[in-house]
């Protein structure tokens, strides 16, 4: 099927529903439905108990196990360069701007709740703190700067403009340097996950709160990957030939 329905009733338990789908865990936090150890309680009780609408709050379950999967043949190195970096701002870029203030929280709050079974999980708060801030910083110089350049090359060069060359050479940003800052901001941050998870795998006896929050480090771990490849592979060698066109054009002129 397209889309498998996950079977919820109002005799699911919370910690049931959360152990199925890591995801449900962002929906009972919005309703301070305790989702761990505390959850075993029946989904149609919490509802009465909390004042909730039952098939509101299980549409809203079932929206959150939605998987969005991108076909493989996918042509990305095809696109427009507008349309691939606004897609990078409206899915990478919107994606980590939520998440990382959250999964934050929520990282922090288990490290302190959990330092004792688990000390290695206060130690991704280091090199979590510096993935967000830095990489918060990396994300509004990228929107403000790079990108408009790389809109602006790309928009001088498909349209042939008579400036175009010059554009590159009075403009041009260190797109090598910049992209080599952000390997270091997320690659190093991202292997040291990694290696203090056990590449996000729950150690024998891990509670569900444990396992969610692994569980969204991997996500995070997954989108970066892609965010990283899409700029790295493929927009910033694109944009990088047309400057070295455009720069030879410049001191050949015909």
């Amino acid at each position: 099927m397209f889309l498998q329905q996950v079977d919820i009733t109002k005799d699911s338990f919370v910690t049931d529903i959360v152990k199925l789908d890591y995801r449900a865990a962002n929906v009972f936090r919005k309703y301070d439905i305790e989702f761990c150890c505390g959850g075993r309680w029946p989904l149609g009780l919490v509802c009465e108990t909390k004042d909730l609408n039952f098939i509101s709050l299980k549409n809203e379950l079932q929206d959150s196990f939605r998987n969005i999967k991108l076909s493989n043949t996918i042509e990305f190195h095809k696109w427009n360069i507008d349309f691939l970096i606004d897609y990078i701002i409206n899915i990478h870029h919107n994606y980590l701007l939520n998440t990382l203030p959250v999964l934050w929280v929520e990282l922090k709050d288990f490290a302190e709740e959990h330092s004792s079974t688990d000390p290695k999980m206060g130690e991704l708060l280091s090199p979590y703190s510096q993935l967000q801030k830095e990489g918060i910083l990396h994300i509004r110089y990228e929107e403000e700067v790079i990108f408009p350049y790389l809109r602006q090359v790309a928009h001088a060069y498909h349209n042939k403009d008579s400036f175009a060359s010059l554009l590159v050479k009075t403009l041009r940003k260190p797109i090598k340097k910049f992209l080599e800052e952000e390997h270091e901001i997320f690659t190093n941050n991202i292997h040291k996950f990694r290696t203090l998870t056990n590449n996000y795998t729950p150690p024998e006896g891990a509670c569900t709160h444990h396992k969610v929050v692994l569980s969204q480090l991997l996500e995070l771990d997954n989108d970066l990957a892609q965010h990283i490849r899409l700029e790295k592979d493929i927009l910033f060698p694109r944009v990088i030939e047309i400057e070295k066109e455009l720069l030879e054009q410049n001191n050949n002129p015909s």
